[in-house]
């Protein structure tokens, strides 16, 4: 189980390096041609699995803060493995939370070298630091399920 986990770690970390310096595209998830951070991890999705788990459905840029309930949170739960704090790899999924009261609302993959991957609004797929400003907002960390040998 370890080593397949680490085999889907990998694929998944080259898959979100070969998205960097793709556009910053709210609700889009096409390589190279526009993604927002949800868009990013359903691209790997795709890639990792050959199809998505759900349907994400349209969403503002503001759902976070006129919804209710925890959607990105629940999403990762429902279909991957969540991690104990401070035991996560590369590869890996971050879920972010901009404030303690309001749901999660950001999605990054990572990268290693106290580094991760994610869709940055106004700009692109990129690799940024894991500053103390962003592990702060940590929500949840998630590894991406086995992938099925069936497909």
């Amino acid at each position: 189980m370890a080593a397949a986990r680490e085999v889907v770690r990998a694929a998944a970390l080259a898959e979100a390096r070969s998205w960097l310096g793709t556009p910053y595209r709210h609700q889009a998830s096409r390589k190279g041609v526009g993604c927002d951070c949800l868009g990013l991890v359903r691209g790997i999705w795709r890639s990792l699995y050959g199809t998505e788990p759900e349907a994400a459905g349209p969403y503002a840029a503001d759902w976070a803060e006129m919804g209710r309930g925890d959607p990105l949170l629940e999403a990762a739960r429902r279909h991957c493995i969540e991690i104990p704090a401070g035991s996560y790899s590369p590869g890996d999924l971050l879920v972010f939370r901009w404030r303690p009261h309001l749901p999660a609302k950001h999605l990054g993959i990572l990268a290693g070298g106290n580094r991760f991957i994610h869709a940055y609004q106004g700009s692109a797929v990129v690799a940024s630091a894991l500053a103390p400003q962003w592990r702060s907002r940590i929500a949840g960390v998630f590894a991406f399920p086995p992938v099925s040998t069936d497909r």
